[in-house]
């Protein structure tokens, strides 16, 4: 062999064993910047700071979860799950000083959290706002459901024990909206409801500094909301009005009705609109009528394309469904959730294929929620947020090495996600 074949075929060696060594899944100076970011939250329960002798914060959730049946939890959400210490562990030194860190922070204690997980403005999807979750770190998300149900819901809340206590709370959020109206019921007529109740109601929130108003639809029906006329709910409205309530056949289109006249209103006033479209909590969840192609005909309706849909916890199971619906120009999507249920690099295949989609469309979020005594909304929120982090540099890092896009391009499509694309959006 000449000297020059020999240097040829130690090169060659040499770079097959480059090729061959295991490298890491995420490029460690692009996971370094993606954890600089100071990120917007788009979707989380955050929990109020609360005195000594005052009652606990409810207001976190319109539907509570613990009011459910107990369900197979996934892995990562049972009690004992290895992240939870970890979480506890970088928030606070460890899980018994976290009374304390709550006493020393008061009312400072939520935006605290906000520092360690990395965020710097988080939606607190809460029914109310109140002292320690208050702009400008938590900008407010309530929600509507209860208006999509004046009718007596009987019939409805007794399909299962799960929808028995949901739309009992959401009977109690109709009557604070009525509350707050100063009204005791709603009027006889439904132009009579929708121009004194359900309008007014909205100007409120917007007023009150709402950047959306969420749907945790999916949990009491289909997110398939037919186009009815308003003649056609009138005469529902009225048939059972003050009545025993309709069965879910006959009470749909009345609801289907009001959610696009919301939907239209919330797009007249500046705020969009919020859906949960993801497999959710209970053993009695509908998963199918939470496919998020169900919304395809509200995304197409001309009369709401100055409507922005979010889609909330990226529709899993149904990621490449809600992936093609990110071209409709009014379409957009999250990833709350899916960075506390999944692993990271499950994540990072379902983020691969959005980004290489229609990245402008895609937003991080946490979900932060008090789901267990040992996962509260602190513990859940940085841990998303770290695997929702992860998860990201290592889908860019994958098409950064198969030449899909630039080193510079990696990081600007980072702060896209993580933040700039929901500044855009609520035009913050």
């Amino acid at each position: 062999m000449t000297n020059g074949n020999y240097l040829v075929a130690v090169c060659a060696a040499f770079a097959l064993a480059a090729c061959s060594r295991p490298q890491p899944a995420a490029d460690p100076g692009l996971l370094a910047e993606i954890q600089g970011i100071r990120a917007i939250d788009n979707h989380a329960h955050p929990v109020r700071a609360t005195a000594p002798g005052e009652p606990a914060d409810r207001d976190f959730d319109a539907l509570p979860v613990d009011n459910m049946e107990p369900q197979s939890d996934p892995v990562n959400l049972r009690p004992g799950a290895p992240a939870m210490a970890e979480a506890a562990r970088a928030l606070y030194g460890s899980p018994d000083r976290k009374a304390a860190v709550e006493r020393e922070k008061g009312a400072a204690y939520p935006a605290w959290v906000l520092d360690q997980m990395g965020v710097e403005t988080m939606l607190a999807n809460r029914v109310t706002m109140g002292p320690s979750i208050e702009p400008p770190r938590f900008r407010w998300v309530p929600y509507a459901d209860a208006l999509l149900f004046p009718l007596d819901n009987s019939q409805l809340a007794g399909a299962n024990s799960d929808r028995k206590s949901f739309f009992a709370l959401e009977d109690a959020l109709m009557r604070r909206f009525l509350g707050a109206l100063g009204m005791d019921q709603q009027p006889a007529t439904l132009a009579e409801y929708t121009a004194r109740v359900v309008t007014p109601t909205l100007e409120r929130a917007r007023q009150g500094g709402a950047l959306a108003q969420k749907f945790e639809a999916a949990y009491l029906r289909s997110l398939a909301f037919d186009k009815v006329d308003e003649a056609a709910a009138a005469r529902i409205y009225a048939q059972f009005y003050g009545k025993p309530g309709p069965a879910a056949a006959d009470y749909k289109p009345l609801q289907d009705y009001l959610f696009r006249y919301i939907a239209a209103e919330c797009g007249r006033l500046g705020m969009a609109v919020h859906l949960h479209t993801m497999a959710g909590a209970g053993g009695y969840f509908d998963v199918a009528g939470a496919n998020p192609l169900n919304l395809e005909p509200v995304l197409d309706d001309p009369a709401l394309r100055k409507t922005n849909f979010v889609m909330l916890h990226g529709g899993w199971p149904f990621t490449r469904e809600i992936g093609a619906l990110l071209t409709k120009p009014n379409a957009y999507l999250d990833y709350s959730a899916e960075d506390l249920s999944l692993e990271p690099a499950t994540l990072a295949k379902i983020l691969r294929e959005w980004l290489e989609y229609v990245p402008e469309k895609v937003m991080f979020g946490t979900d932060a929620y008090p789901y267990l005594p040992e996962m509260g909304w602190e513990e859940s929120g940085w841990i998303a947020a770290r695997n929702g982090r992860l998860a990201l540099a290592i889908a860019l890092t994958g098409m950064l090495r198969d030449g899909e896009i630039t080193r510079e391009r990696a990081g600007e499509l980072a702060r896209l996600v993580l933040r700039d694309n929901a500044r855009k959006l609520y035009h913050l």
